[in-house]
């Protein structure tokens, strides 16, 4: 029994060092190698994700002998005695195997393999990156070690490497996708500093820089300080309000492989997961910073969906959603309760399912049409069958419409704002105005998901289009992949997915309503069966069917609709229109109000350069003093 029991232990440690250590090899490996063994670069990227993905449902599923496993003392392998204390490891190179930092891990590792798969065919000459696959790589081995890291420091290494990733999966052809990519640097690098901010500040009051082992009151300044400096960090990395505005810009200029790999889903599964080690582990909040998040969290949602709405660029619309999508998962984990807690966890997977799935669908009409405006676009149902049957399950998930899973998560997150209106405080007594607007954003999505379905699918077919056929295997089998999933996370969601995967991370919850998701999709499926059979018998008659008539003229087949005028509207009406416009001016965008700032203060500042020593000396003694009262506060 001791043997098998050791045996099972470096089993466990061996395939942790295959998801730690592999892909970080192969990452420098491949950038090594010159450019032109790009199919060995692909095919042995796809192996090393494959192993490691392995690896990853290995460790999952398996009950580990301990909490704490030393990142150094992988290589070489050893065997661990029974007697030996996981909980008494310490140090920098810690990692934290618990449950929550295996499903994360899980599904980097899964998205790791679709998208490559995807790569496959959809990164050509045109789209190249230099290095794509290392840095997919790199991407891949840092997001594990940021997910398993347990203390701050090895944490913030990780973390922030994934900075450079995301901004070398970008292509700088012009000066827009430039720009993009120096935007999202620049504000995931300056949450960097804060993350490093409250690190410090943990430090000056006596905190361990391990994670598990943090349990701070948010009673006095410098620990809210602390909490808000983490806040930002994870918020900028997932998305939400108002550290937010890099991600459409991103996803619009990118490749939609790398959005759908980044925004979509790593970066959602990384900031999400950092927010509940804040708010869950690090820190204990009390109610008005349950009120802030959850202000936040609707905030997120409403703006996002708002501004979804208004785009007619595909890209940049699913950039506005992914936003959008994020303050959902705020508002659950904001709640604080093991139900709200759930729902956040249960969204932020379904999130970077669909919303994954749904930039795959962007690239695939990329591919095909070479067109980004929903204005140019129609009529691709009949020509791309898969990717509009993949494109609407995708659509249907994020707006919330069962049985899909985006209507599971979103109902269990319904569930536990009504569960936390029972308490007294003062965020709870509010609880109708957070369930209003979460469902309110439901609906706008749902309405902004019309006009991208209507407007690339529907409709009658460009004559431009005649020719476009279905994507390659490669790129539409990862779709109909994800949207599978996303059938099935939502058909057995009560069943089996939130007791087997969710509930072991918070404990035992139990609903405020009654919700089989089972009997919901039965329901769905019996009315779906007979809508379709009252089709046919509506087509066993026979129907005469004739050309419009106007004037003597025949235009049906010249005429059609535009998707896009009818939401012009909601852009028109006052109150929104005051908005938009100033939205449309960058006015709301935290990026160019800080960068106007700064150039303000760097001509009111660049006057003091008289060249007359004495003001040189001023500044000299101003700038010491100030340096000397903050050093003191440290002290």
């Amino acid at each position: 029994m001791t043997i098998a029991r050791e045996l099972f232990i470096s089993t466990f440690l061996a395939n942790i060092s295959f998801i730690v250590f592999l892909p970080l090899f192969t990452g420098i490996l491949l950038i090594v190698l010159p450019q032109r063994f790009r199919i060995f670069k692909q095919v042995f990227a796809l192996i090393i994700s494959i192993i490691t993905f392995i690896s990853a449902l290995l460790i999952y599923i398996a009950k580990s002998a301990g909490r704490y496993v030393n990142l150094f003392n992988l290589f070489p392998l050893r065997y661990l005695s029974l007697s030996e204390d996981f909980e008494a490891v310490t140090g920098l190179a810690v990692l934290n195997v618990d449950n929550l930092a295996k499903l994360i891990v899980l599904f980097v590792c899964l998205f790791s393999v679709i998208i490559i798969i995807y790569s496959f065919a959809y990164i050509n000459k045109a789209n190249n990156i230099r290095n794509y696959y290392a840095y997919l790589m790199l991407t891949l081995a840092c997001s594990v070690c940021a997910a398993l890291a347990d203390n701050l420091i090895l944490f913030i290494i990780f973390w922030g490497f994934l900075c450079l990733t995301l901004y070398k999966l970008i292509k700088g052809y012009d000066e827009e996708s430039s720009t993009a990519a120096t935007k999202s640097l620049i504000l995931i690098g300056a949450s960097d500093g804060f993350i490093i901010f409250g690190m410090a500040v943990l430090w000056k009051i006596g905190q361990t820089m391990e994670i598990s082992r943090l349990n701070v009151a948010t009673n006095n300044f410098l620990n809210v300080f602390a909490f808000f400096s983490f806040l930002i960090g994870s918020f900028t990395k997932a998305g939400a309000f108002p550290f937010h505005t890099w991600i459409p810009d991103y996803a619009k200029k990118a490749p939609a492989s790398s959005s759908a790999f980044l925004p979509a889903s790593l970066d959602k599964l990384l900031g999400i997961y950092f927010m509940v080690r804040i708010c869950k582990d690090m820190f204990v909040i009390n109610q008005w910073l349950t009120l802030i998040l959850l202000i936040t969290g609707v905030i997120t949602i409403i703006i996002g969906v708002m501004m979804a709405l208004m785009q007619h660029n595909y890209k940049r619309l699913l950039g506005y959603h992914a936003v959008s999508q994020v303050g959902y998962m705020v508002v659950g984990l904001g709640l604080g309760t093991p139900l709200g807690i759930v729902g956040g966890l249960f969204h932020m997977i379904n999130n970077a399912l669909y919303k994954s799935g749904l930039f795959l669908v962007a690239g695939s009409i990329e591919k095909r049409t070479g067109k980004e405006n929903l204005n140019d676009l129609g009529g691709l149902s009949r020509a791309m069958p898969l990717t509009f049957i993949a494109a609407l399950i995708f659509s249907l998930s994020i707006s919330g419409i069962p049985p899909f899973n985006g209507f599971a998560s979103k109902w269990t997150i319904y569930q536990g704002i009504v569960d936390f209106g029972k308490e007294t405080g003062i965020a709870n007594r509010l609880w109708i105005i957070w369930l209003s607007l979460a469902v309110i954003g439901s609906a706008l999505t749902l309405a902004s998901f019309v006009k991208f379905i209507t407007g690339a699918f529907m409709g009658r077919a460009r004559k431009e289009f005649n020719k476009v056929k279905e994507v390659s295997t490669v790129m539409w089998l990862p779709q109909v992949f994800l949207a599978l999933v996303c059938i099935g996370f939502g058909i057995f969601a009560t069943n089996l997915v939130l007791p087997k995967i969710f509930a072991p991370l918070v404990g035992d919850f139990q609903y405020a309503g009654s919700w089989n998701s089972s009997t919901i999709s039965f329901l769905v499926l019996i009315s779906i069966i007979l809508g379709f059979l009252i089709y046919l018998a509506g087509n066993i008659k026979n129907m005469r069917t004739a050309d419009s008539f106007v004037g003597g003229e025949k235009i049906q087949q010249q005429t059609g609709y535009s998707s896009t005028e009818f939401y012009k509207t909601i852009s028109n009406f006052n109150i929104f229109s005051f908005f938009y416009k100033k939205a449309d001016n960058k006015r709301f965008d935290i990026y160019n109000v800080s960068k106007d700032i700064i150039l303000w203060l760097y001509r009111r500042f660049s006057t003091a350069h008289s060249g007359v020593l004495s003001s040189y000396a001023i500044w000299f003694l101003v700038g010491l003093t100030i340096m000397l009262i903050l050093l003191l506060s440290f002290i």
